[in-house]
Parts: structure tokens; sequence; C-alpha cells
């Protein structure tokens, strides 16, 4: 039997078409435990590699004989070894190629929707970090909203639209991931936006981005505006696109809120974020669509492979924003988090310039899964 490689492209399709597929993954238990692909119709097995050096045996009674099956590991190496060693046993299976590291950063393209006065949105979906990107494509020119250091594929993207970028944001200050903005607007002339609450210590030149700020994108005004909304960040700010779009950021998900801690201030940010969402946010059409920069779980993702849903669905059905108590919310955002995210402090000094690590470095600082939300 053969084995073949299977890309996080590959992957990525099976997840956004709810197809099946058996993964064997081979790292440690608590690196699998603490972060995984994620499909809806995924089935797993977590034996770490080293258990399988003498061979393969003890396991083929638990592999599944007719579905696919993928080998996953952290860079790839292990998982070729093991495939190869269930290849001689006569399986048929594949192994990631490139590992976890390749998983963690792969985009995927969902056009969201088309805008009032020509023009596009699109959301890049990063599937194994639950990071979301986005790109407003009107009449010749390009938007991003936080987009990530995977930089390529932006600049790509908007080639194949015909656009130039010439406005790329950031609406905080990220704690979990490198932003790619700064260096596509480097390499494109764009302007760089970021709130300057936010961007005291940055070393770099920068648009400050404020509330009420209004940038047009080609000629068809399409507006891109900001709303100032605090929490997450004391600089976080929205953006209503087309009045038909809320890009939330961190500050509101499909499924939870964002947390006040990243920047060590739970307890000064608790009431920012509370006015944020239950002043600001219910000031907003109902209508508007939320799109935010992160999502939790792949259950989050639309039939389409977008994530987003209603303000008013949200207000509806989303806790964090029907805690009437304030005493219990700030209980909520203060005492109710995961762990920080991986190497937070220094991805936090990556996006204000202060330090510069090498590309490997920074795959390193990324591994793991987004943990910008309260639970």
């Amino acid at each position: 039997m053969s084995v073949k490689p299977m890309n996080s492209k590959e992957v990525a399709q099976k997840v956004m078409n709810r197809e099946g597929l058996f993964i064997l993954d081979v790292r440690n238990a608590d690196a699998f435990e603490d972060w995984k692909i994620e499909g809806e119709k995924f089935e797993y097995l977590n034996i770490p590699y080293f258990v399988l050096l003498d061979g393969v045996e003890e396991i083929m009674d638990q592999l599944p004989k007719d579905k696919d099956i993928l080998v996953v590991c952290a860079k790839e190496g292990s998982s070729i070894m093991v495939a190869e060693m269930l290849s001689d046993e006569g399986m048929d299976v594949s192994y990631l190629q490139g590992g976890m590291k390749a998983w963690s950063e792969h985009l995927e393209p969902v056009k969201v929707g088309e805008l009032t006065k020509g023009g596009e949105l699109y959301q890049f979906v990063r599937l194994g970090k639950g990071c979301l990107s986005y790109m407003v494509v009107s009449n010749g020119e390009a938007a991003i909203v936080d987009a990530t250091r995977m930089t390529d594929i932006f600049i790509d993207f908007a080639k194949e639209k015909g656009a130039t970028i010439t406005n790329v944001f950031d609406t905080h200050l990220h704690a979990d991931h490198i932003s790619g903005g700064r260096n596509i607007a480097e390499a494109t002339n764009a302007t760089y936006w970021l709130p300057p609450k936010d961007a005291e210590e940055v070393t770099f030149e920068y648009a400050a981005l404020e509330d009420g700020n209004k940038v047009v994108i080609g000629n068809t005004t399409i507006d891109i505006t900001a709303l100032y909304s605090p929490g997450h960040t004391i600089g976080s700010t929205s953006f209503v696109i087309d009045e038909k779009y809320l890009l939330s950021g961190d500050i509101l998900f499909v499924d939870s809120i964002g947390r006040p801690d990243l920047a060590g201030k739970a307890e000064d940010w608790v009431a920012d974020l509370r006015e944020s969402l239950y002043k600001r946010y219910k000031d907003l059409s109902m209508e508007l669509t939320v799109l935010p920069a992160h999502f939790m779980i792949i259950d989050e993702l639309n039939e389409d492979g977008s994530v987003g849903e209603k303000l008013g669905t949200l207000f509806a059905k989303n806790h964090g924003l029907n805690i009437e108590s304030e005493e219990e919310f700030r209980k909520l955002v203060s005492e109710n988090l995961p762990p920080q995210p991986n190497a937070y402090q220094e991805i936090r000094e990556t996006n204000m310039g202060k330090v510069s690590p090498d590309e490997e470095k920074q795959r390193e600082m990324e591994i793991g899964p987004n943990r910008c939300a309260v639970r």
C-alpha cells in the first residue's frame, strides 16, 4: 500500500464540507488534548509515536478499514514514519504534510457577501488557530482587517481580484497571533491603521484609528466606519461595513465574549467591556451580521464555512450578552478565563515592533489554540 501526503488545503476542504476523516495523532497526549485538528465528522485516536517504535500491530484493531486515515504529528517526520509502518501492514493511509505547524498557518478564503454599491467582502478562516481575517474588495481597491503573519495569501488574493491594497487595519493590538498588517502595508504602500490607545509603545509609524473614522474603498463609497469598543484591549475598535456587517474584533464572538486580561488589565477593563457590549453594540442595528476576529469551536462555522451571526440573534442567544447583574458579569470575565495564550507577551512585543523574531520562532510562538474568549 502507498503512503500519500495530504496537505492542509485538502484537510480544510474536508472540514468545510463536513466530510469524515479518521485522525491518528502521534503527538504526546498533552499536546493532543490542548490542540488538535477539529472537524464535525472527524474521529480520533491519540497514540504517541514513541509507543509505536517497535511496531503498529497492537493498534491495528483500533483503526477503521472503511475510512480515510490521516496520521498527524507536530512537523510531519514522525507521522511519515508511522504511516509507512501502517502501509507495511497493508493499510492505505496519508500523513499531514508539514504537520500541525502547517495546519496552524493555513487560511481558507470564504466569500461572505456582496456589498450594496458593488464590491465583495471575504473572510479568511484560519481553521488551525481559530483566527478570522477580512478583505473588502471594491472597484480595484482592497482593504484588509486583522491580517495574520502569512501575508502572501492576502497580497496574492488581492492580485487575483485585480485590486490594489490601499488600507490595512488591526482592530486592536493582538496578543494571541502575530499581525501581518504592518508588513502588508509596507509591501503594498498601503496605509496601516491601529487604535492609538493600543499603540502607545509601538516603534513604527501608523495612522490613528479613532471612533468615527470613515475610510472609502474604491470609488463606490464602501464606507468602513470605526466604532470605539474597548474592553478586550483599551483601544479595541470595531468596524461597521456597508451598514451590513459588524467586524467585532475580539470584543464579541458567536459563542462567547472577549476576555479583558491579556494586557494585565482585567479589573480595569471589565467596565469598558460591558459598556461596549451592552450600550454601544445595543445601539446598533440588530440586522448587522457580526463577523468576529476569532472563533472557538468548529460548531461555529456556518454551512458555507464562514463564521458570523446576526447581532439580534447574539443578543438573544449569547450568554455573555444576557447578564443583568454587573457583579455577575465582572465575575464571569475576570474569574472564568482559560489559560493565557502561548507566548502572548512576546507576541504583543512583536506586534509593537519591539522585537523581530525569525520565522521559525514566530511559528513556535503561535503554536496552540487561540484563547481570546471568556469560557
